[in-house]
């Protein structure tokens, strides 16, 4: 079995596409900070009015992921990112005339779409422009430079919301639409990624949408991503309402998730780089968030001292579960994708993220926090079987690469 080779990101393709990513991830900071109350006390819309906005652009972004990928694969992944990074930091220019619902919709729609698309598009280019490098330790690497990003650019945002003028608030937007452009500016620095040939007759146009195997793969990582939302938005709440620990203490979990993820997530990835290790990654994801969430369960009702300790353990447990999934879930998208059309293949395998980004907080909020310690038994058992049943279903997609006469995607890298 193929075993990507460890070597040195320091320079040429590896440094602009961190540094794309640091500029791009910093610029969400920003608005990722300030976007709703500038949205609700600035532009006036209400809290409902935004949620539908901000829903209806969420739907659009989900469907954008396959075919701007597939546009990747046929026009080329370099160009085709550059493009919707560019079109994206237009639409957030574009905010800063919203003065009516309707027209924010229409803009949150093609910020959403262009940004997904930029996305699908971007993991394209990953694998195309890499050249004898680790294609999975760059991915642990971008994750990093987008922790650090983020954190930087919340920072930044943060001085805004103390200023709260409006002036403060379209300055958070100018900087984020200037990073999708420095973002593109830098990736025009990567080298041309070679397009992908022709179909052959006969073949669809969107081959990912037939492929039942790697449909579930992308299926079972959605639902170990279900991690995503506890730390953001449930377990605030449920500090709050389920134990007595200090609320404080969701500011100290968030950042041990952040360090953790920027001073391990490298090491953690350097031992999983083929299917076998992806696999059992899985496995141990699947235990370890089933672990996390007995922690999480424990802690309720108990007195500030014991809540706290269970909130640590939970709160640890549940960052090196992310880490190695993220890390498994690289190498099985990645490898189990066909090379010619890496594009529309992780279009969909990442459109996981951002249907749990737009489902998770409701459907975790009426599990967890309604339910209480019965749910969180409910979303350990979840996440052990996510973990368990991702090697049958590599084996089926292996199998159907067998059967369709397809070797391994030596090229991830060209």
């Amino acid at each position: 079995m193929r075993r990507m080779k460890f070597g040195s990101i320091d320079r040429g393709p590896g440094r602009m596409l961190l540094l794309g990513t640091l500029a791009n991830s910093f610029g969400n900071g920003v608005f990722l900070t300030v976007s709703v109350l500038y949205f609700t006390r600035i532009a006036g819309f209400s809290p409902t009015q935004l949620g539908l906005g901000l829903s209806i652009a969420g739907i659009a972004g989900l469907f954008a992921g396959v075919p701007f990928g597939h546009l990747a694969d046929r026009k080329g992944a370099r160009g085709t990112t550059v493009v919707l990074l560019m079109l994206a930091g237009l639409a957030t220019t574009a905010y800063l005339a919203t003065d009516s619902f309707p027209l924010f919709v229409v803009i949150a729609t093609f910020y959403a779409t262009f940004d997904r698309g930029a996305h699908a598009a971007r993991q394209a280019l990953i694998p195309a422009v890499l050249s004898g490098e680790k294609l999975v330790l760059v991915r642990a690497r971008i994750r990093v430079f987008t922790n650090l990003g983020i954190s930087a650019g919340a920072g930044l945002g943060g001085l805004a919301l103390l200023w709260d003028t409006r002036a403060s608030y379209l300055l958070m937007f100018a900087i984020n639409a200037l990073s999708f452009v420095v973002c593109g500016l830098l990736f025009l620095r990567l080298p041309a990624a070679p397009v992908a040939a022709d179909r052959a007759p006969g073949e669809p146009r969107l081959a990912v949408l037939r492929d039942r195997p790697y449909a579930l793969l992308a299926l079972i990582n959605m639902v170990m991503l279900l991690y995503i939302p506890i730390l953001g938005v449930i377990m605030p709440l449920w500090i709050s309402l389920h134990t007595d620990a200090p609320r404080s203490l969701t500011a100290v979990l968030l950042l041990l998730n952040t360090l953790s993820v920027v001073a391990l997530q490298v090491r953690v990835t350097k031992k999983i780089d083929s299917l076998e290790p992806a696999i059992r990654s899985f496995r141990t994801a699947g235990l370890v968030l089933l672990a996390s969430c007995l922690a999480f369960a424990l802690s309720a009702d108990r007195g500030g001292v014991a809540a706290t300790v269970a909130l640590v353990v939970a709160a640890a447990l549940h960052v090196y579960g992310e880490m190695v999934q993220s890390a498994g879930s690289w190498v099985i998208g990645y490898e189990l994708a066909p090379a010619d059309k890496q594009g529309q293949y992780q279009g969909l395998f990442n459109t996981g993220i951002a249907a749990v980004q737009m489902f998770g907080p409701v459907s975790l909020t009426l599990l967890l926090v309604d339910w209480g310690t019965p749910g969180w038994l409910v979303l350990g058992g979840v996440f052990l079987a996510g973990g368990l049943l991702m090697a049958p279903a590599v084996r089926w997609a292996q199998g159907r690469r067998a059967t369709a006469g397809e070797t391994d995607p030596a090229p991830l890298a060209v």
